[in-house]
């Protein structure tokens, strides 16, 4: 039996260790149990800032997954979270079985946002009798900075997005999972990862089936252009100008990691300013290197049109009056907006 529930105790054996959960009550008065914070890979760190994730590292003894882990470094506002953020949040009504898994991928322009439950809370869906998995992933710079060489190709975060779902894959039957009927599901960037994800060569056979809210990897804006000049105008903007990609990373790695979020509009040209929302370290089409696997190695449109796009069960949609989250910033705005109506695209 790979878990134990003696004296309010919730202990799961996954292929790193012991975890010790929590339990709570649903809606309808019936119980459920969350494991938070499960690291599903190593951060990238130091000289290793900007690569792909490192596998997850084993632990002893019984690891506490009763509160969230640190979410990934993004300013909103004030800067919060870290560079130690790869972790995963597991909601189960029972322990055995194989009940349908749904995993989550946040929106938030790639800028902010987390798999916690500040503002997607478990309940309702867990409720209907599946297992539910939310996570981080990197954001911004940290997460889509590409310079295009081995080193930094581009698309970390969205390599985070597959760890995390080959954790899944290989642990969520001890949650009481079904491994072989797995569903991605986001809104907004998040809409746009899980269709990334069908397009992309990494991704096969980790998932089965896929809902889209609000977003696609084939609309306009999804994808990042410029990358590289991006990089270097990062570099510009935090007091580093230089052509040499070398010494613009040893640059950019010695930095803080607050020093690397809130940096789409400080690096954004005239041009882009007035185009789409404000959102530009995006995913990206890497270029081929030996040993280094990509992502994506081409446009998800082409991909799409030339038949090799992943063929699963597929549901678009969008989400109905989602703006309304952006009310009460539009409301301190309104003089703005009425007085200058161009700035309306920028907004």
């Amino acid at each position: 039996m790979w878990y134990i529930n003696l004296q309010n105790e919730l202990i799961v054996t996954v292929k790193q260790g012991k975890l010790q959960g929590a339990t709570d009550t649903l809606y309808d008065g019936s119980t459920y149990y969350s494991f938070k914070g499960v690291p599903y890979a190593q951060p990238p760190v130091g000289q290793l800032r900007f690569r792909a994730p490192l596998p997850p590292q084993s632990w002893k003894g019984i690891r506490q997954a009763t509160e969230y882990g640190s979410i990934c470094a993004q300013t909103d506002s004030v800067f919060k979270g870290s560079e130690d953020c790869l972790f995963l949040n597991v909601y189960t009504t029972s322990l055995h079985g194989r009940t349908p898994v749904m995993v989550f991928i946040h929106g938030g322009s790639y800028i902010t946002g987390s798999g916690n439950d500040d503002l997607y809370g478990p309940k309702f869906l867990v409720q209907q009798n599946v297992v539910l998995v939310t996570l981080n992933y990197r954001l911004e710079v940290l997460g889509f900075l590409s310079v295009e060489t081995p080193e930094v190709p581009g698309n970390a975060g969205m390599k985070d997005q597959v760890a995390a779902l080959k954790w899944i894959k290989e642990n969520i039957a001890k949650f009481g999972g079904d491994p072989d009927n797995i569903t991605i599901f986001g809104e907004s960037v998040g809409a746009c990862s899980v269709t990334h994800h069908i397009a992309s060569p990494m991704t096969k056979g980790l998932f089965h089936k896929v809902i889209a809210q609000s977003g696609t990897s084939v609309q306009d804006g999804t994808m990042s252009e410029g990358s590289k000049s991006r990089a270097f105008r990062v570099g510009k903007y935090l007091g580093r100008d230089t052509n040499n990609t070398t010494e613009l990373l040893e640059f950019l790695r010695s930095l803080p990691a607050a020093n690397l979020t809130n940096l789409t509009i400080a690096t954004s040209t005239d041009d882009e300013m007035y185009r789409v929302l404000p959102a530009r370290f995006f995913p990206v089409v890497e270029k081929k290197f030996d040993n280094v696997e990509a992502f994506l190695s081409e446009y998800p449109l082409d991909t799409l049109q030339s038949k090799r796009i992943r063929k699963v069960p597929l549901m678009l949609g969008y989400n109905s009056a989602e703006a309304i989250i952006m009310i009460q910033d539009r409301l301190g705005k309104l003089d703005i907006y009425n007085n200058n109506p161009s700035y309306l695209r920028r907004a």
